[in-house]
């Protein structure tokens, strides 16, 4: 979006307006018409455009949306489409989501500070203000399993539960583990393989799973999966049989040897 997005303007509005997450404003959604995108920045999985006006459309992709230009594979449109953007240069915007759990708000700077969605979340993970002190503090006197914490995005955000295992695993704790009695020497390590896990998976383009849609090929961080999606394989340091254990929900995978 960086790259094709920015300093785009409007020039043509569409939606059918079906309900999102929340309801989808056709009003708002025409009030685009004339705007230029001025930035493209994220918090947590919100995506930020802040526009010439002064608002910002903001956009979630939810679990299935995806924001795609309509070109070449991705030309013809689909019963999916919900929002469609013309530009003045380059091929339309298109807002796609099968399950319709995602957001596609245009908010004024006042909507934008309360938004609900927005002024709860915690810290980026790859920020300074999340070390070790920070996600002691934050368990202390916790008995969630601290795999649960780390999903927790009043927190810390964008972990998400592929990272959460592979972070543990390199951390050598186990996800079952009471948050609240995991040490600070310990909390430092995790917090550090944690940042170590999601820089290497942003070198290596992410992990792309089977329903991704996007420029290029995708991501192969999955090559490099030490615990997760690997359950009933031996454990890359002892051999042992990996464990997948549901946690709130969520697959989670570890060794019960490495990991304690």
């Amino acid at each position: 979006m960086a790259a094709h997005l920015v300093g785009r303007r409007v020039t043509d509005a569409w939606t059918d307006g079906l309900r999102l997450r929340e309801p989808l404003s056709r009003t708002a959604v025409r009030s685009l018409v004339g705007e230029r995108i001025e930035a493209a920045r994220r918090r947590a999985k919100f995506l930020l455009f802040p526009l010439t006006s002064g608002r910002t459309l903001l956009v979630h992709l939810g679990m299935t949306g995806n924001l795609v230009f309509r070109t070449g594979q991705n030309a013809e449109p689909t019963a999916h489409d919900h929002v469609l953007l013309d530009l003045d240069q380059g091929p339309p915007l298109v807002y796609t989501d099968p399950r319709r759990f995602g957001l596609f708000k245009v908010l004024t700077a006042t909507g934008l500070a309360r938004s609900k969605w927005l002024r709860n979340l915690g810290v980026e993970p790859l920020s300074d203000d999340f070390d070790g002190n920070f996600l002691h503090t934050a368990c202390e006197g916790r008995s969630r399993p601290i795999k649960n914490l780390l999903l927790d995005g009043h927190i810390v955000v964008g972990v998400g539960n592929i990272y959460a295992s592979e972070a543990l695993f390199g951390a050598r704790i186990r996800p079952t583990t009471p948050a609240g009695r995991i040490s600070r020497p310990r909390m430092v390590r995790l917090v550090a393989e944690i940042k170590a896990v999601l820089q290497r998976s942003i070198d290596h383009g992410g992990t792309t799973i089977n329903d991704y849609l996007g420029s290029g090929e995708g991501g192969y961080f999955q090559q490099e999966l030490t615990v997760y999606g690997r359950a009933g394989e031996g454990c890359l340091v002892c051999d042992k049989p990996i464990t997948n254990k549901v946690l709130s929900g969520r697959s989670t995978f570890y060794c019960t040897t490495c990991q304690h």
